[in-house]
């Protein structure tokens, strides 16, 4: 076994660790996408998975870039992730900048090729006919991902459906989309924390999120429960350098 098939290993061995009855759905998701840009050589990788209404959402992104992406698609009601959701199959576009998919996509194609991405992968996320949304991969300059990396994603993909529609939720659909509303209105208080640190570090958004992950990991605490405490005021931020957790 090579060193990268160990890894692929190791990462699929995470994922399942996740298959217990309380996990951080967001930090789960946030891991799944960075951990796609790790084994298949992406530049960045977005998750929008459905809520009870049968609705689209951004529930992880692993850059900046990506997030605004995949919330013009959710605007715009257009896009990769969109369309492999609502068929249930893959969606694959190597030329982002080109006429075909600025004809399929007037609003994102010509996005995504502004922001300097030139290929994206869709992925559907599906257990036999239950489909909970899609996985967005994109590539930035570098090969597009060829089939058997293409495969490893899909594979990934589904190991995080299971992740979330595992055996208690498979019988109690209702609890699965209340989890992921739940999950839903973490991402908003924790996109709020990106910000407020952000702007309180003079950082960007990426590194932000980087600074709450590694807190939240830190002190074993949920990603949500860190957020939280910034809104709250419960999180002291003295330098660039590090946060400091203080509770009242």
């Amino acid at each position: 076994m090579t060193v990268s098939d160990r890894r692929v290993r190791d990462v699929f061995v995470e994922l399942a660790d996740t298959l217990v009855d309380d996990f951080d759905i967001i930090d789960f998701l946030d891991r799944l996408a960075a951990r796609c840009v790790e084994l298949l050589g992406v530049t960045a990788c977005g998750l929008l998975l459905v809520d009870q209404r049968g609705n689209l959402n951004l529930l992880a992104a692993s850059t900046e870039r990506a997030r605004l992406l995949e919330l013009l698609q959710l605007q715009g009601s257009q896009g990769p992730c969109l369309e492999a959701y609502h068929s249930g199959q893959a969606v694959h576009c190597l030329d982002l900048a080109g006429a075909e998919a600025t004809v399929r996509w007037p609003r994102f194609a010509p996005a995504a090729a502004a922001a300097g991405f030139t290929s994206v992968h869709a992925l559907p996320m599906r257990l036999r006919t239950d489909l909970i949304g899609a996985m967005n991969l994109f590539s930035a300059g570098q090969e597009p991902p060829d089939g058997v990396t293409i495969e490893l994603g899909q594979s990934l993909a589904n190991a995080a459906t299971i992740g979330i529609l595992h055996e208690r939720a498979l019988h109690h659909r209702e609890m699965v989309a209340e989890q992921l509303q739940g999950a839903l209105n973490s991402r908003i208080l924790i996109e709020q924390a990106k910000g407020f640190v952000a702007e309180r570090q003079g950082v960007s958004v990426d590194e932000a999120f980087g600074i709450l992950r590694e807190r939240a990991r830190s002190s074993n605490r949920k990603l949500l429960e860190v957020a939280e405490a910034i809104i709250a005021g419960r999180l002291a931020l003295p330098s660039r350098e590090r946060v400091h957790y203080t509770e009242e």
